[in-house]
């Protein structure tokens, strides 16, 4: 079996309990470490994680702290676990800190470099840019895979700034179904009756205080005929006042946290289409990224709206799927969106539901298939054997 230590930047994001899941169902033996974003770590049922501390989003300088002080006492919290065959830094922190636990385990582990955001400080034209991207380049020089979730961010930026030489693996953020039971056709909600309003579902992480702002100035000029659900874990950090601007707002309604995958299939049955935009960091990760709510949406039916010239846009426009924005503004959105009727909305909503139902879900055939590239890389040709994967 393949034993991976899996080193994370958030022990509280939903998406390292995916990919953890994703590891085991591979076959694979997980250690999981990594620093938390909440006053108490997260329950992993079948796993004990390895608390490294507390960081904080927004807070650059602490977080370089918080590494640092890890890395000194990384070889104690790490004295009773299995020798690794893999080790896994997800985000550049994480990566610093896998060179290190490989020098503890004598320097044999491959490391894989998880990258899944490129955070604008490394996109910087200054001097704070530079040498984020040389230490960037610095830690990954014995990287020997790049596991990334969009070909922008490899085309736009890996290669571009020839941050690294590893050859990349796309892992889409994709949902995870792994009951092994052929995929069965999402129950799709009825267009609104008369009276009734379009609904816009935005799930996951909200982050963008521009987004928030279009769709309350863009339902408001609707006069009711649309209506936006959120749903997730809002970055108040980012925001002015998130919950007094929604509260505010009598088309808006913020319906808290959600379990995923849980209540996927529930939440998004609620809603016609998906905000697919996000302008968190505009021009640059956000133009790249591929996110889990286009995934999740398109599984359920949910018609994404997607700003033009975006990884996302280009996705949904090879698929001839989705509605595409011109520009972020009121006047856009209403010519877009604003006048749709039953049937255009049935003819857009039939084209993702006629979609593979592979493009949007992960089956435990990928997950076997990602342990296996993992285990070629320590050596581990039995792993094919073991699970039944030609090689």
């Amino acid at each position: 079996m393949l034993n991976i230590l899996y080193l994370v930047h958030d022990l509280c994001d939903p998406a390292v309990r995916r990919r953890v899941t994703m590891l085991q169902t591979g076959g694979a033996a997980v250690t999981l470490a990594g620093f938390r974003r909440a006053e108490t770590v997260p329950d992993f049922e079948d796993l004990s994680p390895i608390d490294l501390g507390v960081t904080a989003d927004r807070a650059f300088a602490q977080r370089v702290a918080a590494v640092a002080k890890a890395a000194f006492s990384l070889g104690a919290r790490l004295g009773t676990i299995p020798k690794p065959d893999i080790i896994i830094g997800r985000n550049l922190e994480m990566l610093a800190l896998a060179n290190r636990a490989r020098s503890i385990f004598g320097g044999s582990a491959p490391i894989v470099y998880e990258c899944l955001d490129i955070h604008r400080f490394l996109l910087d034209t200054g001097a704070v840019g530079r040498t984020l991207r040389g230490a960037e380049r610095l830690f990954s020089r014995d990287a020997q895979l790049l596991l990334t979730s969009s070909p922008a961010f490899v085309r736009d930026y890996f290669e571009a700034f020839g941050q690294t030489r590893a050859p990349a693996v796309l892992l889409q953020n994709k949902m995870l179904d792994l009951s092994g039971k052929p995929a069965q056709p999402a129950k799709l909600p009825a267009p609104p009756a008369n009276g009734q309003p379009w609904r816009i579902g935005w799930f996951g992480a909200l982050r963008c205080a521009k987004s928030l702002k279009l769709l309350a100035d863009f339902t408001r000029r609707m006069q009711g005929r649309f209506e936006v659900l959120l749903r997730g874990r809002p970055a108040r950090v980012e925001f002015d006042d998130f919950d007094g601007f929604v509260r505010a707002e009598p088309h808006l309604s913020f319906q808290g946290a959600y379990r995923n995958p849980d209540d996927l299939a529930a939440i998004y049955g609620e809603v016609h289409f998906c905000w697919a935009i996000d302008f968190f960091e505009e021009g640059l990760n956000s133009s790249w990224l591929l996110p889990n709510r286009l995934y999740e949406g398109c599984r359920f039916g949910a018609v994404p709206i997607a700003m033009k010239g975006t990884e996302t846009a280009r996705f949904l426009a090879d698929r001839h799927i989705g509605l595409l924005l011109d520009e972020p503004s009121v006047e856009n959105l209403s010519a877009l969106v604003g006048d749709i009727d039953t049937d255009t909305y049935l003819e857009r909503r039939g084209k993702i539901t006629a979609q593979d139902l592979g493009t949007w879900i992960c089956v435990p055939d990928d997950c076997r298939s990602l342990v296996t590239r993992l285990g070629r890389l320590a050596g581990k040709e039995q792993q094919d054997i073991l699970l039944g994967v030609a090689a």
